[in-house]
């Protein structure tokens, strides 16, 4: 066979989830939804108890983490989804939609803390001492747990790094909270709450803008930051019976996935399927799970305009 199209399984790829991660994230997600959409309905319950604003507002920041946890845990199913007629890729693309609107959320977030922390700061209120340090000390309970549960996972599925920043920030934040009020309580200066929450912001928001610049990245099919496309054309190149490569794409099927397509012109004497099926195997190490190799012979003559040829 002088030209072809190969397509190599997706199952090679080795930051695809394997059955037991797959049943592992997903029962991660589960029980991180349960624990923060309870902590939600314990720190409502106590803001209105107490009659505590601050908390309420806490309340409704922490439920739109359960908002995230959920859109992760869609974009988890949507990755895992199986190609259709009219969606060829299934419904994959739509992880990296949802990474995206993480990102969005996140630099809300950051906008709300720092508005939330000037508003403070140009007039003070007292703080609740008692009630709100132990809402906090519960907080970090919380939120230290999912995003410890999530940290195994996070380096290879975006959206699951976005859950897990979003955790970790609010982490962050209950930690800044309960520094803040011990301090506030020996020294009376109202000012390091909003301080504090500045500089979390800052922090969360160096973490936040890569996560939205890949999330940008890949809904405009750029290579992942995790490919090397130089390397990834040596490598080819490199392989005994090829004698070069062009038309070489590299992008993003869904947010655990990559894709390739190339044309490879391959040396006369060279075992064309054997070429093929090592460069695949070089490819799924790199980790592109999905190569489509167009093939055609060096030196071929164009007198015919086959496409056989090399033109």
């Amino acid at each position: 066979m002088e030209n072809g199209h190969h397509h190599h399984s997706p199952h090679h790829h080795h930051h695809h989830p394997e059955v037991a991660d797959i049943a592992s994230l997903r029962g991660i997600y589960l029980i991180s939804i349960a624990l923060n959409l309870a902590f939600v309905l314990v720190e409502a319950g106590i803001g209105l108890w107490k009659g505590s604003l601050g908390l309420l507002s806490d309340a409704g920041h922490n439920l739109s983490d359960v908002f995230t946890l959920v859109l992760a845990l869609i974009a988890f199913r949507l990755a895992q989804s199986h190609s259709s007629k009219k969606f060829t890729y299934g419904y994959r693309k739509g992880s990296i939609l949802i990474s995206l609107l993480n990102a969005i959320l996140l630099l809300v977030a950051v906008g709300a803390i720092l508005a939330e922390s000037v508003h403070k700061l140009r007039h003070p209120v007292p703080i609740d001492g008692s009630a709100v340090a132990w809402t906090a000390g519960i907080g970090i309970i919380v939120n230290g747990l999912t995003a410890f549960l999530l940290m195994k996972h996070q380096k290879n599925d975006i959206n699951t790094r976005g859950a897990f920043l979003h955790m970790a920030a609010d982490t962050l934040v209950s930690v800044g909270v309960v520094i803040s009020g011990i301090l506030i309580s020996l020294t009376n200066w109202t000012f390091i709450d909003p301080v504090i929450g500045i500089v979390i912001a800052l922090v969360i928001l160096v973490g936040t803008w890569q996560l939205l610049s890949e999330s940008v990245r890949l809904t405009i099919d750029a290579v992942p930051e995790s490919i090397d496309p130089d390397a990834v054309r040596q490598a080819i190149e490199a392989e005994e019976g090829v004698d070069s490569v062009h038309h070489l794409h590299i992008w993003a099927i869904s947010t655990t996935e990559t894709a390739l397509t190339a044309h490879l012109v391959i040396e006369p004497q060279a075992e064309q399927e054997n070429v093929v099926r090592r460069v695949k195997q070089k490819l799924s190490e790199k980790g592109i799970g999905h190569a489509t190799l167009e093939t055609e012979r060096k030196g071929r003559p164009c007198a015919d305009n086959s496409k056989n040829c090399v033109s």
